[in-house]
């Protein structure tokens, strides 16, 4: 049985791709940022936080860690407004990737920290710096690059994974693919492109992290 492609389509579509390629492209963005900044809280609080603390942060990473991303952006899409919270399908989506990507970060960061040798944390009661302060500039810098490049892999994961919010009406690039194919009936070219732009964007959005990483840890380049 032959099989002929057909993508003469793109021209009459190539808005909505685009489109869908912005939000996929606002969606990594702000989840990665807020995401890591989430993960940096959490990884504090779990390896030098106060005790009382240390439980609830706990709950909630092995809660996100253990449960279907699909799961969560549901609860938050459908499960929410019966508490009274409305929340537009962008708006949905940002939220349960940052939750998501900052319980992540927080085990990859947390990993890193404690990888940290006790005399730095020693050095810094020694300059009279507080815990606080050792943290953010004695330990901080230090765990993320060596943690960088798992954080990275995490972020891209992450980017990959945001292809479900198409399920709650989100219009990534998912759900640009699902529009087209409903209204061609060429799925196999629909999600043939799509597969490719989210391979480039992958490829692309490595690249991007490894040349921020470069940027922030000179040294780590040089060596």
């Amino acid at each position: 049985m032959s099989y002929h492609f057909e993508f003469n389509w793109l021209l009459q579509y190539y808005p909505q791709i685009v489109k869908g390629i912005g939000i996929t492209l606002q969606l990594i963005l702000i989840g990665a940022v807020l995401g890591i900044a989430l993960g940096i809280a959490c990884a504090w609080a779990r390896a030098l936080g106060p005790a009382w603390l240390k439980p609830f942060v706990a709950a909630y990473v092995e809660l996100i860690r253990n449960t279907p991303f699909l799961i969560q952006l549901f609860f938050i899409f459908f499960g929410l407004p019966s508490l009274g919270l409305q929340l537009g399908e962008l708006q949905a989506a940002n939220i349960a990737m940052v939750v998501n990507l900052g319980a992540y970060s927080c085990e990859i960061i947390r990993a890193g920290i404690q990888s940290t040798p006790k005399g730095q944390f020693e050095a810094g009661a020694s300059l009279a710096m507080t815990p606080f302060e050792t943290f953010r500039h004695v330990v901080l810098v230090p765990s993320l690059q060596r943690i960088w490049p798992a954080l990275s892999s995490q972020v891209v994961i992450v980017m990959l994974g945001s292809s479900v919010v198409s399920q709650i009406a989100a219009e990534d690039l998912t759900f640009a693919a699902n529009f087209i194919q409903s209204r061609t009936f060429r799925a196999f070219e629909a999600y043939m492109v799509s597969t490719a732009i989210y391979l480039i964007l992958a490829i692309l959005l490595r690249q991007v992290l490894g040349a921020v990483g470069g940027f922030i840890f000179p040294r780590r380049t040089a060596q």
